[in-house]
């Protein structure tokens, strides 16, 4: 029987909008990323990635060009047949084999948009395993829900601590304790708080603490599981710690890990922006001030002096130079209260969440400008380019990803934050506090006078 077609309800002139490439080159990484690094920030604990090899993959390539460290992500291996009947099979094998292999004390799993997607119910799945398993010496496990098409890596990061504490935090009579949850910051990073608190004699559990699993000394023999980590016995005693800090403006109001102490267990929970600049490092300075009654260590004062006498030195060289930044939304909105306080102005704020107040996060820092940048979420690298040619950037701000923004707009690029996988050292950037801040001021003064110098047609040695 013949059959008349259809007329295509899709004409030729309604294809003559421009082109578009699904893959743009994001601003973001993927979930289960963030959660695999905030799990290796546990001692013991060897990140599992429910869903198919190439997840972890992907995540091992990322994780050890910044890092320059090796690093163990297991997979539960699915294949056709389990994306159809499901991955509590492969599931269960693959914490055998873990906890065979690595005889860990802790095993987190994240799961991907494939076991997401078709509906694992991973709670359930674990249930069953400790069930079948009773009687036997199992590792703690913690299951984070990481799909991509749900958030990035910042966001899974996030997630893994909030699991992590639910599972582990137990109550009890206060402590001296502080509870420090300071976000996806660098190795340099962490270690540089950790010496502030040990400066004030304060006692602090810091979540995740991957400062030397993730950049450690060199080994005579391969270790699978890195020493270093926040304690599985001192993430239990969270419940019961003095306060919780916890680093990131777009966090407020939203279910974190110290909103859960907050209820769950009554410790205090106060959110800083990243000290990054003396105005949110004086915040941050004042916290442990005002939770301890002592004063500010010799050290770090004299740091702040010196930072403000290079805000005087390097003046002329940074005031009213046009900048593009992107990356991790609390990251970025941490730098752009730093700019703004050293007369720099933000251009474009861009970063691949969808937080939803990125725009008011921005401008809610700014104090100093009379003109407003624009402000992008969700977006990728393509879209940021379009938008900078009426911009007129001087300087690009951000991680290894906008390496090619900055050669197409032949501007120079100040790597900060992850991934740096272009550049060895990228862990041991030190962002955070007074000598952090100073640290990126000299990073952004000589990459300014560099690039002035090299567009000189006499190539001035003094300037």
């Amino acid at each position: 029987m013949n059959v008349a077609l259809a007329k295509p309800t899709l004409q030729p002139e309604d294809l003559r909008e421009r082109p578009f490439t699904s893959t743009r080159n994001a601003c973001k990484l993927c979930a289960p990323l963030g959660a695999s690094i905030a799990f290796r920030g546990i001692s013991g604990c060897i990140p599992l990635i429910h869903g198919s090899q190439g997840c972890p993959t992907y995540i091992r390539r990322y994780v050890i060009s910044h890092f320059r460290e090796p690093i163990d992500i297991a997979s539960s291996n699915f294949s056709e047949e389990t994306a159809i009947f499901g991955g509590e099979d492969n599931l269960k094998k693959a914490l055998d084999n873990l906890t065979r292999q690595y005889q860990p004390e802790a095993i987190g799993i994240a799961s991907t948009c494939l076991s997401e997607t078709i509906g694992d119910d991973v709670r359930l799945y674990l249930d069953r395993y400790i069930k079948a398993k009773q009687g036997l010496a199992l590792p703690v496990l913690l299951h984070a829900s990481t799909p991509s098409y749900r958030g990035t890596h910042a966001e899974g990061f996030h997630e893994a601590v909030r699991v992590a504490v639910e599972a582990l935090a137990q109550g009890g009579s206060q402590t001296e304790e502080v509870n420090l949850l300071p976000g996806f910051l660098s190795p340099e990073d962490l270690r540089h708080l950790k010496d502030v608190f040990d400066d004030y004699d304060v006692p602090c559990t810091l979540l995740p603490d991957y400062s030397e699993t993730l950049d450690g000394e060199s080994w005579e023999t391969y270790q699978k599981l890195s020493a270093g980590g926040t304690s599985l016995a001192a993430i239990r005693g969270m419940g019961h710690a003095r306060a919780t800090l916890q680093f990131g403006r777009s966090l407020m109001g939203k279910k974190t890990a110290g909103t859960y102490l907050e209820e769950r267990f009554q410790v205090p929970l106060v959110s800083l922006d990243i000290p990054i600049g003396i105005r949110a490092t004086d915040r941050f300075f004042a916290f442990i001030t005002g939770c301890t009654g002592r004063k500010m260590p010799k050290r770090y004062a004299a740091e702040r002096g010196r930072l403000v006498d290079a805000y005087i030195d390097g003046h002329k060289y940074l005031f009213g130079k046009r900048a593009i930044l992107y990356g991790e939304a609390d990251f970025v909105t941490s730098i752009v209260s730093f700019l703004d306080e050293i007369g720099m102005v933000p251009v474009l704020c861009a970063t691949g969440a969808a937080p939803g107040k990125f725009r008011q996060q921005v401008t809610s820092v700014l104090e100093n400008t009379h003109e407003l940048p624009e402000v992008v979420e969700d977006t990728d690298f393509v879209t940021m380019l379009e938008m900078c040619q009426k911009l007129a950037p001087e300087i690009i701000i951000g991680n290894s990803k906008g390496y090619s923004l900055a050669r197409k707009l032949g501007i120079p690029l100040v790597r900060v934050g992850f991934p740096i996988h272009d550049r060895i050292g990228g862990q041991r950037l030190l962002h955070v506090g007074y000598r952090g801040t100073q640290q990126l001021f000299d990073r952004l003064v000589n990459t300014l006078i560099e690039a002035s110098q090299e567009a000189s047609s006499v190539g001035y040695s003094y300037i």
